[in-house]
């Protein structure tokens, strides 16, 4: 199968890359950067260097696809994250219909169920919704949990202050996905042209914020390490004194509040999750290592 792949050579993006590579199939890689064309083609790949807001140059590389993986890169430069993931996912959709594409990946996240009420993960419904407007598709939202490597940007707090906080805490539960495990449902998921799955969740442990928290202490030489729960205006305060545009971090404060009160794994709890195979342990030792160096 012809299959392009978006995010360039990001932490799914290229597991995703070599993985179809593998498995023989024929691979583009869409990257902004020029200098990521090489790394591209050292995999086996076609790299295809542009911008996923030029709709032209998407439509041409989707040209005789068989399959397409779309996901929102990354952008906190965007105030307006929403409006922000509204305007990729409608590049890639209009893409997708010009080059008549027909089987299509959206990375997607847990909670993308809710219109409101989750922060920047209303960018991800208002995403799903474009793509569901699509007609003549095959389409899958995978939608995993908390990512892993979120946990390294408590590590300044840690170093600083001594304990995580946060406006969810203590024994919240946490489902965490490695990016190794979004790829492998990805990777299973492209390639099959007549799948009935709308949605496909994916995690790989889950663990109150206490238990997090022991786990990386215990990896990191801070056996008493704790995850405190934090007053929503004193986490919005850290935020902007940090320089966080304030509608961002409102967003992120909103989005913190909707894990707290479970609302952001509501459709989680009701429905399949593939669970891959990292745990807590192993995540621990990558968290140190990053420690260590910061």
């Amino acid at each position: 199968m012809k299959i392009i792949v978006t995010g360039s050579l990001g932490n799914i993006s290229s597991l995703l890359a070599s993985t179809l590579l593998t498995a023989g199939h024929t691979v583009t890689v869409i990257s902004s950067k020029q200098e990521r064309a090489s790394d591209i083609e050292a995999l086996g790949a076609t790299a295809a260097i542009g911008d996923v807001e030029d709709r032209r140059f998407l439509a041409a590389c989707f040209s005789g696809a068989d399959a397409v993986y779309c996901m929102i890169p990354p952008n906190f430069f965007e105030a307006d994250q929403v409006a922000y993931y509204e305007r990729i996912a409608a590049s890639y959709a209009d893409a997708i219909a010009v080059a008549g594409v027909r089987r299509v990946v959206h990375l997607s996240s847990y909670g993308a169920h809710l219109a409101e009420g989750t922060g920047i993960i209303k960018g991800s419904y208002k995403a799903e919704q474009i793509f569901n407007a699509l007609s003549g598709i095959n389409l899958t939202h995978v939608r995993p949990s908390y990512f892993f490597y979120n946990l390294l940007g408590f590590i300044p707090m840690i170093k600083s202050a001594g304990f995580i906080g946060t406006v969810y805490g203590a024994e919240d539960r946490l489902p965490m996905v490695a990016p190794e495990d979004i790829a492998a449902l990805i990777a299973a998921e492209v390639v099959q042209m007549d799948s009935t799955d709308k949605v496909r969740y994916v995690t790989s442990d889950e663990r109150s914020c206490n238990e997090i928290a022991s786990v990386l202490g215990q990896a990191i030489g801070r056996p008493d390490l704790t995850w405190r729960i934090l007053p929503e205006e004193q986490v919005f305060q850290m935020l902007v004194d940090n320089g966080v545009d304030v509608g961002l971090a409102n967003s992120l404060v909103e989005l913190a509040s909707a894990t707290h009160s479970g609302i952001l794994r509501e459709d989680f709890d009701k429905q399949p999750v593939q669970v891959g195979k990292l745990r807590l342990e192993d995540f621990a030792k990558i968290f140190t290592s990053v420690y260590q160096h910061v």
